[in-house]
């Protein structure tokens, strides 16, 4: 499935306009239904569908293994009034998992769960506690993530509009990348491949994204299991928050040789 589509733009370079197609990133809705009931809606680049559907039910408590879901699958629903409009939905059926709350607002591609009571829900509905995973990074395999990464984005290549996400191993061997318009959705596609892989919880890998970290990110990781996230750009302070409350590694500003350190540096083998 395409992640990107063309459009005319006019360039202005040096003075001269040209006019020409571009390349951009495809944003449309998608709609996730779980035993009957529609519980988001989310703005997503289409692909890996089903994937972001299972990743975002493992971020919000409701699933740790894919013995748990009984089908997935994508259904594609034609407007009567306008047969142009196409409704996608993921469609989970779960094996007696406890009801999913429904999100009544659709959900935006730059952000989903917001708010300061974060930290409580993420410490209430973990199952996989990270102070057990003592797994060690090199410095030096976080520094090489951006620029595998950055070398497996095609969707980016061609539109330049679209986020990362990448899980690695402590070597720093890129095992899985997705791309969406929204980051969280990203991290949500490559956690859904994790679950359908049987490797939940993610003990002993790193997960690299592009652009910043947000607390969002961090309660993903955290749902996941994953010990280490890294971001080519900041964090913000609930994300530190929650990064150290839950015994998370968070790394930020991962670019041009440097990196910083917000919580977690004990795998990394660093000290203040």
């Amino acid at each position: 499935m395409a992640s990107t589509d063309r459009r005319r733009v006019l360039r202005w370079r040096d003075g001269i306009v040209d006019a020409g197609p571009d390349s951009l990133a495809i944003e449309e809705p998608l709609e996730i239904e779980v035993d009957g009931v529609s519980v988001s809606t989310t703005m997503r680049t289409p692909g890996h569908d089903i994937e972001l559907a299972l990743g975002w039910l493992v971020a919000e408590g409701a699933l740790t293994s894919i013995e748990e879901v009984s089908e997935a699958k994508e259904c594609f629903e034609h407007d009567e009034d306008d047969p142009e409009q196409v409704r996608r939905i993921v469609q989970v059926t779960t094996r007696g998992r406890v009801p999913v709350e429904p999100r009544l607002h659709a959900t935006s591609s730059a952000c989903g769960v917001c708010g300061a009571d974060l930290i409580a829900m993420t410490q209430r509905t973990r199952h996989w506690p990270l102070g057990d995973d003592t797994t060690a990074f090199s410095v030096e395999a976080v520094l090489r993530q951006p620029e595998a990464l950055l070398a497996a984005q095609r969707g980016f290549a061609a539109s330049g509009g679209l986020h990362a996400a990448g899980l690695f191993t402590p070597e720093g061997t890129l095992m899985c990348l997705r791309e969406d318009v929204g980051r969280h959705n990203a991290v949500d596609k490559v956690i859904g491949w994790s679950l359908q892989e049987r490797r939940l919880p993610l003990r002993g890998h790193a997960l690299q994204v592009s652009g910043r970290a947000s607390a969002e990110l961090v309660h993903k990781a955290v749902m996941a299991g994953v010990p280490l996230l890294a971001a080519v750009s900041a964090p913000s302070t609930l994300a530190v928050d929650l990064a150290r409350e839950s015994g998370l590694t968070l790394v930020g500003f991962v670019r041009d040789g440097s990196l910083n350190v917000y919580a977690g540096a004990e795998r990394l083998d660093l000290a203040d």
